[in-house]
């Protein structure tokens, strides 16, 4: 077996990896009927046609001919690194950490606090631009998030609000 595009091809089997796993897990909820669908019914099949896709994308790098074979380039590990601290970061700031005392400091700060550190995965970093970015954001989350869904979660630090 010859692959064509190595990109393609483990972007096809990541997407079918994937597919498969939220298909098997969607297996755990009641899928229903297409009439009475159950909790499980759509993650079943957005992982069902994800699975797909992704046999699709690398049965087309075993067939389809590339310049130059698109081979795969190294690791980012710098973005990779930032990237997933934000999330971590996010989820810390947003509900606390009562195990080693941190409180929750809620939306606001979680979304600054996230994108201060993500924004540090790129080539450059402007704080004034990021801090505009994360105002915007943060206005736009609390309005559709808080405003529009009504969700309840914190907004602010817990030690503000009481």
């Amino acid at each position: 077996m010859n692959i064509k595009s190595q990109k393609d091809f483990f972007a096809g089997l990541f997407y079918t990896v994937a597919g498969a796993a939220f298909a098997y897990g969607a297996t755990n909820y009641n899928v229903g009927t297409g009439a009475r669908m159950g909790p499980g019914y759509f993650p079943l099949l957005l992982g069902i046609l994800l699975a797909i896709i992704g046999a699709f994308v690398m049965f087309k790098a075993l067939t389809v001919e590339t310049q130059d074979g698109e081979k795969i380039g190294k690791w980012a590990w710098k973005p990779l690194l930032f990237i997933i601290a934000g999330n971590v970061l996010f989820g810390i700031l947003l509900g606390g950490l009562p195990s080693m005392g941190v409180p929750a400091m809620g939306l606001i700060v979680a979304i600054f606090g996230t994108t201060l550190v993500v924004s540090l995965a790129g080539d450059t970093y402007k704080l004034k631009e990021v801090l505009i970015l994360a105002t915007i954001l943060s206005i736009g989350s609390y309005g559709a998030f808080v405003k529009l869904l009504n969700l309840q979660f914190p907004v602010w630090p817990t030690f503000i609000t009481g």
